[in-house]
């Protein structure tokens, strides 16, 4: 019987993913079958293409580009159509691999379910720059989960990138390309699969994210995922479950959501002055995307 074969596809949003698609191929013997690394441009600048270029002559390596943006939802679904292999490896261009044991521990556990999540990791020490200490934080915080924590709602923790999935599972439920927005394409698929009753097993095998955006930058990637929630709650009745949108239903049960709206209104710009700070607080982090997922709902 023929060894299953995994596709890593990686999206290039103006980003050099040289050394990704390099790191990668060093570790392609620890996965027993044939192995293909996808790398599909998103309308990235021109100038942040060209070293991207050279991936394309690599054996086993595809590098295309499309001509304009279309969006996380969209090329995912793009690389996932022309994927050759049973397997897939989703992996944002902003990610580097940990350690030279990453695809083996991925060919170790792929046989327990159909879809494996490993994690993310940050830098254990704090970035100079002022401007990136939200974005630090909120990821050691926040995303930086062992998977014994993460297996206690798997669906719910399921993160799109650093994702081994069956092919077939991911091309029956897909990404929702109407989120055209950053943010929450991740929790509807948790959502489907939940539904479909299609396992999740999280794995402390992370991926060291290496594209820390600045807080200005960060807030607005924020914003624009509360937006999406509120999309997901108001089409579907999607993210119920969430921690947001249960506090900010909570609320408006209790008659408390304009209100809160109000009071909050009155200190957003002194709380985006401290976001955008050395010194962020995620609790003011938090009380600002429940303002703004309130002013959604209303």
């Amino acid at each position: 019987m023929n060894s299953p074969g995994l596709s890593v596809l990686i999206p290039v949003y103006n980003r050099d993913v040289t050394p990704l698609v390099h790191a990668l191929l060093a570790q392609a013997v620890a996965w027993p079958g044939p192995l293909e690394i996808r790398c599909l441009d998103d309308g990235s600048k021109e100038a942040l293409r060209l070293p991207n270029r050279v991936l394309a002559t690599l054996p086993g390596v595809s590098y295309e580009e499309l001509p304009h943006n279309v969006g996380r939802a969209a090329i995912r679904n793009q690389l996932a159509s022309a994927a050759q292999h049973e397997w897939l490896l989703l992996l944002d261009n902003d990610s580097l691999l940990p350690d030279d044991q990453f695809l083996g521990r991925y060919a170790a556990a792929c046989h327990v379910a159909p879809v494996l999540v490993g994690g993310t990791a940050y830098e254990p020490a704090a970035p100079v720059a002022p401007e990136l200490q939200l974005r630090w934080l909120y990821g050691r915080r926040r995303e930086a989960r062992p998977a014994a924590l993460r297996q206690r709602a798997p669906h719910g923790q399921l993160t799109l990138n650093n994702m081994l999935v069956r092919t077939e599972v991911f091309r029956r439920f897909g990404l929702d390309e109407s989120l055209t927005r950053y943010g929450h394409e991740d929790t509807k698929f948790g959502w489907l699969l939940r539904q479909a009753g299609i396992g999740v097993l999280h794995l402390d095998n992370p991926v060291l994210h290496d594209g820390l955006e600045p807080a200005a930058q960060f807030l607005q990637k924020t914003h624009d995922a509360v937006r999406n929630l509120a999309c997901l709650y108001r089409a579907e009745g999607l993210g119920a479950d969430t921690k947001l949108l249960k506090a900010a239903l909570q609320l408006h049960r209790w008659g408390l959501g304009d209100a809160v709206r109000g009071a909050f209104q009155l200190r957003q710009q002194q709380v985006r002055r401290n976001l955008l700070s050395a010194q962020p607080s995620l609790r003011q982090l938090d009380a600002l995307k429940l303002y703004w997922l309130l002013t959604e709902l209303k």
